[in-house]
């Protein structure tokens, strides 16, 4: 199948399938563009979800039960 053969299909697709197509196309393309992007990122993070009881600032159970009464008000 050529490209303008396979161009017209995809734009006979519903939208929703076709917003589908487009973000299958562009994780491939990222996946093959940057391949080591997600392990270099990731190391950056080490150490973000560190818990706060570690400083003695607040009790974690406390601040979610606070974060969903703030939530669901």
């Amino acid at each position: 199948m050529t490209l303008p053969e396979l161009q017209k299909q995809a734009l006979q697709l519903p939208v929703s399938d076709r917003w589908q197509l487009v973000q299958a196309l562009l994780e491939s393309l990222k996946r093959e563009a940057h391949p080591k992007l997600k392990q270099r990122n990731l190391s950056r993070l080490r150490g973000i979800a560190k818990s706060s009881t570690n400083t003695g600032e607040t009790d974690p159970q406390e601040e979610y039960v606070t974060y969903l009464t703030e939530k669901y008000q």
